[in-house]
């Protein structure tokens, strides 16, 4: 065969090849999901982000909770049953705050149990969706965070504080400072509202001033210590099944992995202790060796 015909197949390949690495990952996906669905017993939803790349030109992308996301999460709780619970398994920086309250009303509003699973982190608007389930699962490392809002780059409440200091200041500011009330406002409401559903109504009202004003900054982790001392339904310990189904979704290849580990030699089994015989009148000899 021609070299050069070789060359043009060779590159036909390599260009197919992510497309069927890709497609064969969709479906380990789907067959992981479809086991864990038959042994919950319940719809497993995924909302999990990664940073990823654009094909070919290999920037990358960062995604966020977008109205995508909020239409595909709630085409699947209309089309899970009444009597069945849900879960959804939340690894997200957070994102739009209209798509985030899509997600968490819908899921608040489902008749069966939902049980939020995180395995490292739901930050922001993951962190809403999480508050509205019967339980949250998370790992002994892994944190939620405040869900105060942002305008732009700014957290509302910081906004809010600077045009409280004396002096002048411009148009911009002040508006964006009266925006700022009226975000906090809405969030801190809707938050307290998720939380009632749970927990008794002193407690759901000071966990969402906590959680929503802006008291921490909003890439605050709060672990499972912090979120069971505002009283949440929290259970530690993320099942091995969501652990093996985070593997499917690796970050995008083109760049060297920042971890990588060796894992260690198991620990030595120790020899069973020997009983030291003893004489009639109750002293101790040692054993004797064969």
């Amino acid at each position: 065969m021609d070299p050069l015909n070789l060359l043009w197949i060779f590159f036909v390949l390599a260009s197919l090849q992510p497309a069927v690495q890709r497609q064969m990952m969709i479906a380990q996906r789907r067959r992981a999901l479809a086991l864990m669905s038959r042994n919950r017993h319940a719809t497993v939803i995924t909302l999990i982000h990664r940073q990823e790349s654009l094909s070919l030109l290999g920037f990358p992308v960062f995604r966020y909770i977008d109205i995508d996301d909020a239409e595909s999460i709630l085409r699947a709780i209309g089309e899970t049953p009444a009597d069945r619970g849900i879960e959804i398994i939340l690894h997200t920086p957070g994102g739009m705050v209209l798509a985030a309250q899509q997600i968490a009303g819908a899921l608040a509003d489902h008749p069966g149990r939902v049980t939020a699973v995180v395995p490292h982190y739901a930050m922001s608007g993951g962190t809403l969706i999480a508050l509205a389930a019967d339980e949250i699962v998370i790992d002994a490392h892994a944190a939620l965070g405040p869900v105060d809002p942002q305008l732009g780059q700014y957290a509302a409440a910081s906004i809010i504080n600077a045009a409280e200091q004396p002096g002048e200041h411009d148009d911009q500011t002040l508006i964006m400072a009266d925006l700022g009330r009226k975000a906090i406002v809405q969030v801190r409401g809707f938050t307290t509202r998720l939380l009632e559903r749970r927990i008794p109504p002193e407690r759901a009202r000071e966990a969402a001033r906590l959680l929503a004003t802006g008291v921490w900054t909003h890439d605050h982790p709060l672990t499972y210590r912090e979120l069971e001392l505002l009283g949440l339904p929290i259970r530690v310990g993320v099942p091995e099944e969501e652990r093996e189904l985070m593997k499917l979704y690796p970050q995008p290849r083109g760049r060297t992995p920042a971890v990588e580990y060796v894992p260690g030699p198991s620990a030595p089994t120790l020899p069973p202790r020997r009983e030291i015989p003893r004489t009639s009148r109750g002293s101790e000899r040692p054993a004797t060796r064969g």
